[in-house]
């Protein structure tokens, strides 16, 4: 399958010159023409768009599928041509695959599990350098000369005795198992967290952190034992981390333990408007250390889920996602109460945003120093849209209903007395 070495370049061309490479050229068109169209086929059948995803991988369904496939019909048109030609364009053709599944699996593995991260971008160009530099070296015959020279460089740790060769092979294998582990969790997040909704929503996003900590747990272990890793000196890692735990990151324990919580009892969900110290907004997200709040101004708080468990929380859609508002308004002592409050009542429903069940309520709520001051409380059933508005289209619907039946709003009268010193 390899090369035999650097020598051999003459055989190649000699090779090259023969019928057999254009065979093999048919062969290889032949392989890309079917894989082409199984991946479009699949693509119309699922009516995803773009057909140049499928040549440039900008999707994780063909950007993946594509190349695999091809890959599969390449060793299998080889192993028919190697019947009837020695091959040569299979030598460079197979590992070129190999190295474009590489870097396609690793990109867009890393894209779904870590959208936006600034770092993603220098982890996609160290593998496809990896996967690349990776080919040449097998093309050209030069990598078992390299993992030979790789061989001869050891040191001896403990009882042990490590090579350069066994690190390397054991960091391609760990980041190999990670890449499968994040890929897998990225997966089920995804299928998940589909077409979820409310508290449907929590416990789903609560599965999937459960489930993503295990499978990198799993992962972690794996690679280190790829590495080399005796996995009985994680007893004491373990030990110390206990101890770590117990003496400085018990309010990072914390944090993760109360984000489970939260999740599982269900007492705040994704989606919920909600009033944590001082702050108040819609709960866009819920990860294993904080909870992400999004204010109706557009600003985001970050709230550690220990202060949501141990402080007071005011979730004002837990059970109910009506809220209720009110305002103040000052008439006259000499006006018509009844057409006071008939007035009111309508300006108020004159808002569509305001619920006709519950209705309003028009009130005749104190005798201030200035006026009559009745108290008009209504109920609204999307906060998420902001309240202010609604309050502010209320009270200008009621300040133009008054005027336009000239009933006076008062403003403060402060009587002022004089005394004249007797002469």
């Amino acid at each position: 399958m390899n090369p035999k070495a650097i020598d051999d370049f003459s055989t190649w061309i000699e090779v090259f010159s023969q019928r057999g490479v254009l065979v093999e050229l048919g062969a290889l068109a032949l392989c890309v023409v079917l894989a082409w169209g199984a991946v479009s086929g699949l693509r119309r059948a699922l009516e995803l768009q773009d057909e140049r995803s499928i040549w440039f991988g900008r999707s994780v369904f063909d950007g993946v599928l594509f190349p695999a496939l091809l890959l599969g019909l390449a060793y299998i048109a080889r192993a028919l041509v190697l019947q009837f030609f020695p091959h040569a364009l299979f030598k460079i053709a197979i590992p070129v695959l190999i190295s474009l599944v590489v870097i396609r699996v690793g990109v867009k593995v890393l894209q779904a599990a870590f959208q936006d991260k600034p770092w993603v971008r220098v982890v996609e160009r160290t593998i496809s350098w990896v996967a690349w530099g990776a080919m040449v070296l097998w093309v050209s015959g030069l990598l078992p000369l390299v993992l030979n020279e790789m061989e001869d460089v050891s040191w001896k740790v403990g009882s042990s005795t490590l090579t350069l060769r066994n690190l390397v092979e054991g960091a391609l294998t760990a980041c190999a198992v990670l890449i499968a582990t994040l890929w897998i969790s990225a997966a089920i997040e995804s299928r998940l967290l589909k077409s979820a909704t409310g508290g449907q929503l929590s416990v789903r996003k609560a599965l999937s952190n459960a489930t993503r900590a295990l499978l990198m747990t799993v992962g972690v272990i794996m690679a280190l034992s790829a590495v080399g890793i005796d996995l009985t000196a994680l007893s004491v890692l373990g030990g110390a981390i206990g101890v770590g735990i117990g003496l400085g990151l018990q309010k990072l324990a914390a944090n993760y333990v109360s984000g489970f919580v939260i999740l599982a009892e269900r007492s705040m969900r994704i989606g919920d408007m909600v009033r944590v110290d001082n702050f108040e907004g819609r709960i866009t997200d819920i990860n294993a250390r904080y909870t992400v709040i999004r204010s109706l101004q557009g600003r985001e708080s970050i709230v550690p889920n220990e202060l949501i468990i141990t402080s007071r929380v005011e979730n004002l859609s837990l059970a109910d996602p009506k809220v209720w508002q009110s305002t103040v308004v000052s008439v006259g002592y000499d006006s018509n109460v009844e057409q006071v409050q008939a007035l009111l009542l309508a300006a108020t429903l004159s808002q569509e945003r305001v619920l006709r069940e519950p209705g309003p309520a028009v009130s005749l709520s104190n005798f201030g120093a200035d006026g009559l001051e009745f108290t008009v409380g209504y109920w609204i059933a999307d906060p998420e849209n902001g309240q202010l508005n609604v309050k502010s289209a209320v009270n200008m619907a009621i300040l133009a209903s008054l005027r336009e039946q000239r009933i006076e709003i008062p403003f403060p009268q402060r009587v002022v007395h004089t005394r004249v010193a007797a002469d």
